[in-house]
């Protein structure tokens, strides 16, 4: 059984909603697990008593000097999502951009991918997985942070296919 057929049958068993698949050929046996989403109720944290500063004479009133204007904060480029292809995560795992921590990221914003080219790596249980590019085209944003949780099928990057 190669990557792909495995890939194939973890697509079959989130979708088909199974809690448990057990495969087992000659040599080979897989088991694959689809555990609920649990969700968490956030705990607020506990209320912090302020002390009573000692009692304090009163500072005489100094003029304030002018507020300096404040400048715009830099917003975020906006992208026209409908346009663009993505490339989403064929697995569960952790999103690396790199090879190695001392070496490049394998796609920068702006570079040219074809099918096939290696964007990413998804680690899942200590295997690292190269991801592939399945359009032609120019990635615009990568949409994850280096090093962070992904879900199966959640976008990693917008392409902007080329013909």
């Amino acid at each position: 059984m190669n990557l792909k057929e495995i890939q194939n049958l973890i697509k079959f068993v989130a979708k088909s909603g199974v809690s448990e698949v057990k495969l087992e050929t000659g040599d080979f046996k897989i088991v694959i697990k689809n555990t609920p989403d649990i969700k968490v109720a956030p705990v607020a944290p506990p209320e912090m008593i302020p002390a009573i500063p000692p009692a304090q004479p009163a500072p005489q009133a100094v003029p304030a000097p002018a507020p300096a204007p404040q400048e715009e904060a830099p917003q975020e480029e906006t992208i026209d999502e409908s346009k663009y292809v993505t490339i989403n995560a064929p697995i569960i795992g952790t999103f690396y951009r790199r090879p190695a921590p001392d070496k490049p990221p394998f796609v920068e914003v702006g570079d040219i991918v074809k099918p096939g080219d290696v964007v990413c790596l998804i680690e899942a249980m200590k295997l690292f997985n190269e991801i592939e590019s399945e359009v032609h085209g120019r990635i615009v944003k990568v949409l994850v942070e280096d090093a962070t949780p992904v879900e199966y099928d959640q976008p990693l990057f917008l392409v902007e296919p080329l013909s």
